[in-house]
C-alpha cells in the first residue's frame, strides 16, 4: 500500500513539474522562432515537436541497454497513435475547432504518411536492419532541410519589436530540461505502478510507456490549443511522429537488435497506419473540429480496450 502511495505522489508531482515546463518551453520556443522571422507552424514542426519526442528517443535507447528491445517498436507505435488520437482529439475539443493556416497537404502530411507506409513495410518481416535504421534516419534529415528550405523561401516577418534575450533561452533550455525529467519520473511512476497491478510488460509498452513518453506532447498542445494557438499543436504532432517513425525507431536499433512483437505487426501497427491517413483526411479542409476530435478520442478508446484483450 505504501509503494502505490509513494508512486502515485511520485506520478502527481512530475506531471506538474510537465504543466509547468511546457508552458514555459511553448511560449519562450515561439518567441525566439517568431523574432528570426519562423512562422508558428514550423516551430510547432520542429523545436516543440522535436523537444517533447526526447523522452520517447531516451526511453528507447535506455530500453536497448536493458535487453528490452520490445519496448522500443511498442513506444513508437503506442505513441503514434495516442499522439493523433488523444493529443489531437483533446487540442480539438479544447480549442473548439482547430483552423490550419499552414497548408499541411503540400509536403507534411505526405511525408507522414510516407513514414507509417515505411515502418509497415519494414517491420514485415518481423525484423529491422542496419540499412534499414540508416534509411529512417536519412528520412528525418530530408524532412528537416526541406521543412527549413521552405520557410527561408518564404520567411514570415518579425513582429515589430519582438525580440528573444538570454532570459528567453535560458527558459527554452530549463522548460526542455524539466519536461524531460518530469516525462522521465511519470514514465517510472507509471511503470512501477503498473507491475504492482500485474500488468503484462508488451501491454506496459504500448499503453504506460507510450502515454508517458506522449504526456510532453500531450500537455503542450492542451496549453498551445487552450492559448489559441492551436496551429502549434497540429505541427507537434505532425512533427512528433514523423521524428518518432524515423528517429525513435532508427538510433536505437544502432545500439543493438531491435525485438519486435509479432501482435503490434499484426494489430497495432496497421491501426497506427489506419489514424496516419484518418489525420490526413480529417485535414485536408485545413480545419479539425470539435466533433471530429470527438471521434478521435473513441479511437484511442477502442486503442485502449484492444491493449487489455491481450
Amino acid at each position: 500500500m505504501m509503494d502505490v502511495l509513494l508512486y502515485t505522489g511520485l506520478f502527481a508531482v512530475s506531471l506538474g513539474v510537465l504543466l509547468r515546463a511546457s508552458g514555459w518551453f511553448v511560449d519562450s520556443a515561439e518567441r525566439i522562432g517568431l523574432s528570426l522571422g519562423i512562422s508558428s507552424f514550423i516551430i510547432g514542426l520542429t523545436i516543440v515537436a522535436f523537444g517533447t519526442s526526447l523522452p520517447e528517443l531516451a526511453t528507447s535507447i535506455a530500453s536497448v541497454f536493458s535487453g528490452q528491445s520490445e519496448i522500443v517498436v511498442g513506444n513508437v507505435v503506442g505513441s503514434n497513435i495516442t499522439n493523433i488520437a488523444l493529443v489531437l482529439g483533446l487540442s480539438a475539443i479544447v480549442a473548439n475547432r482547430i483552423e490550419l493556416e499552414y497548408n499541411i497537404w503540400h509536403v507534411d502530411m505526405p511525408y507522414l504518411w510516407a513514414s507509417a507506409f515505411l515502418l509497415w513495410f519494414a517491420l514485415r518481416d518481423l525484423e529491422f536492419s542496419l540499412f534499414e535504421s540508416c534509411l529512417f534516419i536519412f528520412g528525418i534529415i530530408v524532412f528537416l532541410g526541406y521543412s527549413f528550405k521552405s520557410e527561408e523561401e518564404e520567411p514570415a516577418e518579425p513582429p515589430e519589436g519582438l525580440t528573444a534575450g538570454w532570459k528567453t533561452y535560458a527558459m527554452l533550455v530549463v522548460g526542455g530540461a524539466l519536461v524531460w525529467l518530469g516525462a522521465d519520473y511519470t514514465i517510472y511512476a507509471i511503470q512501477k505502478l503498473s507491475a504492482l497491478a500485474g500488468i503484462n510488460p508488451e501491454v506496459i509498452a504500448l499503453s504506460a510507456v507510450a502515454l508517458g513518453t506522449s504526456l510532453p506532447e500531450v500537455i503542450v498542445s492542451l496549453n498551445a490549443a487552450r492559448r489559441g494557438k492551436a496551429s502549434i499543436a497540429v505541427g507537434n504532432v505532425l512533427g512528433s511522429n514523423i521524428f518518432n517513425t524515423y528517429v525513435v525507431m532508427g538510433v536505437p536499433s544502432l545500439f543493438g537488435k531491435l525485438e519486435i512483437p509479432e501482435n503490434i505487426n499484426q494489430v497495432f501497427l496497421p491501426m497506427m497506419v489506419a489514424m496516419t491517413i484518418l489525420f490526413g483526411i480529417m485535414s485536408n479542409n485545413k480545419k479539425i473540429t470539435r466533433w471530429e476530435g470527438v471521434a478521435l478520442l473513441m479511437f484511442y478508446a477502442y486503442f485502449a480496450s484492444e491493449l487489455f484483450k491481450k
